[in-house]
């Protein structure tokens, strides 16, 4: 009996140990917010430039029809494409980082809350 007490209070104290070292510090969470929001504001960068290359890429393939390059105006287009791909790229990635910073501070107002409650 005593063997499975032992045991059981083992299992117990593991189990404790493995929620606090899984669960993060508030100060962690505060830093995950922070990196979450300069990554949102490297999205929203990049997005800007990437309309800014498809703007200026637009005209100069509609320069290159007009003058009748056709060759370029093929080339121009096809930098268009890319750069649509990386437009849509980024603003998946700006809403990821969007979510990813909801839930963070969820969860860091919910630790907050709970440590409150336990003083």
């Amino acid at each position: 009996m005593k063997k499975f007490i032992c045991i059981a209070g083992a299992a117990s104290l593991l189990a404790v140990g493995s929620a606090f070292a899984q669960a993060p510090a508030p100060a962690e969470k505060q830093g995950d917010v922070k990196q979450d929001t300069r990554d949102i504001r490297q999205d929203k960068r990049d997005v800007r430039q990437d309309k800014r290359d498809i703007r200026g890429d637009r005209q100069e393939m509609r320069r290159d029809l007009r003058e009748g390059d056709k060759k370029a105006a093929a080339a121009e287009k096809a930098d268009i494409a890319k750069d649509r791909a990386d437009l849509r790229k980024d603003k998946r990635d700006l809403r990821k980082d969007k979510r990813e910073r909801r839930q963070d501070v969820r969860e860091r107002r919910e630790a907050r809350e709970t440590a409150k409650g336990k003083s």
